[in-house]
């Protein structure tokens, strides 16, 4: 079953379980815009290439449409539309004012130069321009872009619709990104695991942990799960997986990679075998890569006892009936990674309170019309929290989102996955309802 078949499926059991109808289901799964663009631009020898670009707008019911882009070869219409959908949903589940949205470009970015990407990102960007915005749809960093992406976006949708630092979030500190983004997702992972393991009254320190992919999500959240104390048996990336049952130097395995090195040359570990990595012995399993890559065929093998999805749908439909008679706890992804939506809301709103304050000292009877004039966006204010601030926010948020689906589940007699997509599709359902609409 592919992404969009399983997002779609588990939506439909959430719908049934809060008794939606069935209108209101279709209204609900069915995108609010689908854009497909031919993005056709020089390469550096002269030849000219092109490529498809996507973006899928799900539901703004709740608030302006949020969602990554990610340059990817394997991205498509129906990978496009599932992440989309689950955006809707993740960011209800973590309580921001957004909706979901999703997109990307079919391209391998590591067969493309600096300024071949940057040709590329321009025009998508110029190809997609008066479809998003600070209050239409904020995209942000995904699979194969990063805060140089975001940058060139921003300066592009600018030419067309002047200064606008916050039509993208995710972006390089020095164009107003919040302090903390990079690592949020991975954070939000480590959040989401203490969370998990605190309701089973264990904790990170003295767990045993796997590790899946190793790129933004997966080296932050490994880094920070070795700073808890957890110890790391194996990791694993598209080189490679290496293990030690002493437990990974994750410090220095990413000082060893971001020095150019390899995981097979990494002195602290042995090699092992990719293909034993997603069932090697250990407490908690962290898948961070491609979605589907737990599975029918491998399912049965785990040994984790738990199960924090770091990558977006990493465990297919067959994989979760397995596991569950397995007795496999599993924290889904529209929880578990909402990391870095969450602090993509803080670097668009996150001072307002302190430009309130003073405005209200210079300019007191101007206060409200001015509030209700401005965009309440960090990079329009002008003022930053520190990363302390950031991180005791996501906490915050993690905790009660945490809190929230638990909640359900005990409402809803039902697992992690359908508490999250009920607490999800409930809060947008109701959106939905409140602002009028009609069978």
């Amino acid at each position: 079953m592919n992404a969009l078949a399983a997002t779609s499926r588990n939506f439909r059991q959430a719908a049934r379980l809060l008794g939606l109808d069935s209108k209101l289901q279709k209204s609900l799964l069915i995108p609010l815009r689908e854009i497909k663009v031919e993005c056709t631009i020089p390469k550096d020898d002269g030849t000219l290439a092109t490529f498809v670009g996507f973006r899928v707008q799900h539901d703004n019911s709740r608030g302006p449409m949020k969602g990554g882009i990610r340059y990817h070869p394997e991205v498509d219409p129906d990978e496009v539309n599932a992440l989309a959908q689950l955006m809707t949903w993740k960011t209800a589940v973590a309580a921001v004012p957004y909706g979901g949205a999703k997109g990307g470009i079919g391209c391998t970015p590591g067969e493309l130069s600096r300024s071949e990407l940057e040709r590329l990102t321009r025009v998508f960007t110029q190809k997609i321009h008066d479809l998003i915005g600070i209050n239409t749809d904020v995209p942000a960093p995904d699979m194969g872009t990063n805060a140089q992406t975001m940058a060139w976006i921003l300066d592009e949708y600018s030419k067309f619709h002047g200064h606008s630092p916050a039509v993208v979030t995710g972006k390089p500190i020095d164009l107003g990104g919040s302090l903390g983004r990079d690592a949020a997702t991975g954070r939000g992972v480590m959040y989401a695991t203490e969370a998990l393991l605190t309701e089973y009254s264990e904790s990170i320190s003295g767990s045993t942990f796997v590790i899946q992919g190793l790129g933004n999500v997966g080296s932050w959240a490994a880094k920070l799960i070795h700073q808890k104390g957890g110890k790391i048996v194996a990791v694993g990336d598209v080189t490679g997986a290496i293990r030690n049952k002493s437990g990974i130097d994750i410090p220095a395995l990413l000082k060893h990679r971001s020095e150019g090195g390899s995981l097979e040359d990494f002195y602290g570990a042995e090699v092992m075998d990719a293909a034993e990595l997603l069932v090697h012995e250990c407490d908690v399993l962290v898948p961070c890569a491609l979605g589907g890559v737990l599975n029918r065929e491998n399912a049965a093998e785990v040994k984790a006892r738990f199960i924090i999805e770091g990558a977006n749908h990493p465990t297919d439909t067959e994989a979760d009936e397995i596991l569950a008679k397995k007795g496999v706890i599993v924290l889904p992804d529209i929880y578990a990674n909402s990391g870095g939506v969450v602090v993509s809301y803080f670097e668009w709103v996150q001072v307002i309170e302190q430009k309130i304050l003073c405005l209200l000292w210079i300019f007191p009877m101007n206060l409200m019309a001015y509030v209700c004039a401005t965009p309440m966006v960090q990079n329009i204010q002008g003022f930053m929290w520190d990363e302390e601030k950031v991180n005791r926010e996501l906490q915050k948020y993690m905790k009660n989102a945490f809190q929230n689906i638990k909640d359900m589940c005990k409402s809803q007699n039902c697992n992690l996955r359908m508490g999250a997509f009920t607490l999800g599709v409930n809060r947008v359902a109701k959106a939905t309802l409140l602002r009028g609409w009609e069978a």
